[in-house]
């Protein structure tokens, strides 16, 4: 059975049980020492201890995800000078597309306000830490001692020198080659640890949601439908109206063409919800049926599927403020610049496989002063956004693939124009070209 339908199995067995356990709770007859004991041996006991696990086990790939990844991002820059304006290109637009995206997420978010009205036991005894001074978080974002960062997890010290590392990898010659390789090894059994969580993930989501609907009930899904339809929404609205729109101002290219030429992506992306396991198919669609040169799309596409992840961006900034309102914190201006700067900077620490952005948003809620635990509330249909967000993230690598090999005059109009261009890659996705 795949994941997904394991995840799916295990959040609607973990909704049924928690609700029976809600309603035997609060049901007037049965006895009190059933109760007592479905409380201290099930709600508190087993799906307490699995799911606590399950939420260390998140946080506890945070550090290593985020450094490994972004230094194998930032290296893989090289140090050609022919690189230099198409790298700036790529990571300014990838960049400004995920601050857009993290933007847009807290807009609606404040403006539909999922989360108000539901109500967790526990949460009116949840303390927000106070807000510390702008200056004092962009002060704080420069290590003095990245060891120590690392230890104490402060996430933005760790993207700024696993950047800078990264860098300086890249212009180090053999010495930096080596290392390279050596940190791309790391990812791969990184990426390995992240696959064997996620085969854990129906387990965790079962005792998780378990415990969650044995104190809020089933009435609680309704208030997930709220939180589920904001980030689809605004999903919908970054892939369909920012992308066309920068691709029409940007480029002068047509929407239509690309989303057209999108449709094969998107099937593997959805199916798969993995931007790295869907690259063969974007890399050769984007260079043979979207007319861009090889040496832009094999630099674009490969650093699209590491750095550029809108969608989770968005599913982050959604959360952090359904978490936020479920817990009764209000967020401050300051709050949400923090929120965009991290989730801007956590996105491109994400990694292209499945379920990921669930960790990456551990941090984003430690910066904004939330419960990790909060977690528990949206991870149930978060397996189904992922398979959207993985879609809107492949959007974007060839949208800006697009730009920038326009920019760079390394396009051929005739291949984007022509709407039976290579179209055998869609029967044969598997083949990707030389880079």
């Amino acid at each position: 059975m795949s994941l997904t339908n394991r995840i799916l199995i295990a959040m609607v067995a973990g909704i049924a049980v928690g609700s029976i356990i809600n309603l035997l709770v609060h049901s007037t007859g049965v006895s009190e020492g059933l109760k007592s004991l479905v409380d201290v041996y099930f709600v508190n006991g087993l799906f307490d201890v699995v799911g606590r696990i399950f939420v260390a086990s998140l946080k506890l790939l945070v550090v290593p995800l985020v450094m490994v990844s972004l230094i194998c991002g930032a290296s893989s820059l090289g140090d050609s000078a022919r690189m230099g304006p198409i790298a700036v290109k790529t990571l300014g637009f990838y960049m400004a597309t995920t601050a857009i995206a993290i933007s847009l997420a807290l807009f609606f978010a404040v403006l539909i306000s999922p989360g108000a009205g539901v109500a967790i036991e526990g949460a009116a005894d949840f303390q927000a830490k106070a807000a510390p001074p702008l200056t004092d978080v962009l002060v704080d974002i420069f290590p003095s001692n990245p060891i120590k960062a690392m230890a104490d997890g402060k996430m933005l010290q760790i993207i700024v020198f696993a950047l800078l590392f990264g860098y300086a990898i890249s212009h180090a010659g053999e010495p930096g080659r080596r290392l390279a390789s050596f940190f791309r090894d790391v990812d791969s059994v990184i990426m390995k640890m992240v696959e064997v969580l996620m085969k854990l993930a129906p387990y965790g989501v079962f005792a998780l949601l378990s415990k969650l609907f044995s104190s809020m009930g089933i009435g609680a899904i309704f208030d997930l439908a709220a939180y589920f339809f904001t980030v689809l929404g605004v999903l919908l609205l970054h892939a369909l109206g920012v992308y066309s729109f920068m691709l029409r101002t940007l480029a002068g290219l047509s929407p239509a063409i690309l989303l057209k030429k999108m449709r094969p992506i998107w099937a593997f992306a959805f199916s798969t919800a993995s931007s790295g396991a869907t690259l063969p198919i974007t890399l050769r669609t984007v260079e043979k049926r979207m007319g861009v040169h090889n040496s832009v799309a094999g630099f674009t596409v490969p650093l699209g599927a590491t750095i550029n992840m809108d969608g989770t961006a968005i599913m982050q900034g959604v959360a952090t403020v359904f978490i936020a309102q479920v817990y009764g914190v209000d967020l401050s201006t300051g709050d949400f610049l923090t929120v965009i700067l991290t989730a801007t900077l956590a996105s491109i620490g994400t990694a292209a496989v499945p379920g990921v952005g669930l960790i990456t948003l551990a941090l984003v809620l430690e910066q904004a002063g939330l419960p990790v635990e909060g977690i528990a509330l949206i991870i149930g249909v978060d397996r189904l956004l992922d398979m959207v967000r993985t879609a809107v993230n492949v959007t974007g690598d060839a949208t800006v693939s697009l730009i920038v090999a326009k920019s760079e005059k390394q396009f051929d109009q005739y291949v984007f124009d022509d709407p039976k261009a290579d179209q055998h890659s869609d029967e044969n996705p598997g083949v990707v070209p030389s880079i």
